[in-house]
């Protein structure tokens, strides 16, 4: 387009331009009942992908759920360059990290949990009898797991989430 563009005339024809490109390329929605189950896959868990490059052209994110069964784990494995968040939807999470699987965490409901690059880990579902439901966003449009044979240590260490607002608590009031 030329600096010399005359803006007289009517613009009826740009949106209608417009209008057909944002038609296709605009907005998606994507039924939660039609995500797409063909995703690297780790023992122990359900993935889904709901957004990505395949189907809606996503170039610098990855969407989906995730579920895991009562009771069960995952197998170890980390996700490349990419960073993780995953958001607790229903159930109780028990994160496992590490080179041995040495550190872990809880998070329930309303929950956001961010896994770094790299970074060795393994989701638990930590109740006995409800299905553990996540939301999944990474940092890429293609789906990355590398899966990890790790020997993990008995007795994980339990990482407490301290900053400003949770206070460890053997810190002193």
């Amino acid at each position: 387009m030329s600096g010399s563009h005359d803006h007289t005339h009517s613009h009826d024809h740009h949106h209608h331009h417009d209008d057909e490109r944002w038609k296709h390329d605009g907005v998606r929605v994507i039924p939660g009942n039609q995500l797409d189950p063909n995703v690297p896959s780790t023992a122990g868990m359900d993935r889904k992908a709901a957004i990505n490059f395949a189907r809606v052209g996503a170039q610098k994110l990855w969407a989906g759920t995730v579920s895991i069964k009562p009771d069960a784990k995952t197998g170890a494995h980390h996700h490349g360059h990419l960073e993780s968040i995953i958001y607790v939807v229903k159930g109780k999470a028990r994160m496992r990290w590490g080179e041995k699987l040495q550190f872990t965490a809880e998070a329930g409901p309303g929950d956001f949990i961010f896994v770094p690059p790299y970074v060795p880990h393994q989701e638990i579902n930590a109740s006995p009898d409800e299905v553990l439901e996540c939301v999944l966003v990474r940092s890429d449009g293609e789906a990355v797991a590398i899966n990890l044979d790790i020997e993990p240590v008995e007795k994980p260490e339990n990482v407490l989430w301290v900053d400003p607002v949770h206070r460890h608590p053997d810190e002193k009031k």
